[in-house]
């Protein structure tokens, strides 16, 4: 009897022990400023905005491109995907021809694993952004597809 009123207790405790230990940021210390100090900001607001706020900043940290920066989620246009045994060089020539003939559209090569060799095109927000891009692109590479991907944040001054 003694046993299942142990293992009751033991069963009950941990889950909540381990509910608790969460990660809880207060908005007030998101804002904070070293190099200001004049002023004072309070801000009064539920607890449970803190943690949807700490939630959704633990999982923009995953959204990161390429190059290791933060990112938001878009679409890019793939020109090459293989892993043929000569797959690093066809791609470093289809990348070197795409800027040759679209100069204005960044180009990134990748590698994945387990020996995937990618070229991919452009940092689009929409689909129809990428698709009026695509329809251009297709007439010198036919195979090209628009495909989801994490991608560097727009410059909003060009428009």
């Amino acid at each position: 009897m003694l046993r299942k009123i142990l293992s009751l207790v033991i069963i009950l405790v941990i889950p909540v022990g381990l509910c608790r230990s969460q990660a809880f940021v207060k908005t007030s210390d998101l804002f904070k400023r070293p190099d200001y100090i004049e002023g004072k900001l309070i801000i009064s607001q539920d607890p449970a905005v803190d943690t949807l706020l700490s939630r959704y900043i633990l999982a923009s940290k995953k959204n990161r491109t390429i190059e290791g920066t933060q990112g938001m989620q878009g679409f890019r246009i793939q020109l090459y995907y293989s892993s043929v045994r000569q797959a690093r060089e066809e791609s470093a020539k289809a990348r070197a021809e795409f800027i040759n003939k679209f100069s204005d559209i960044i180009s990134y090569a990748q590698y994945q694993e387990p020996g995937y060799f990618i070229v991919r095109a452009g940092n689009y927000r929409t689909r129809t952004e990428g698709h009026k891009y695509l329809l251009m692109v297709r007439k010198e590479f036919p195979n090209a597809y628009l495909v989801p991907a994490i991608i560097t944040f727009p410059d909003q001054d060009k428009n």
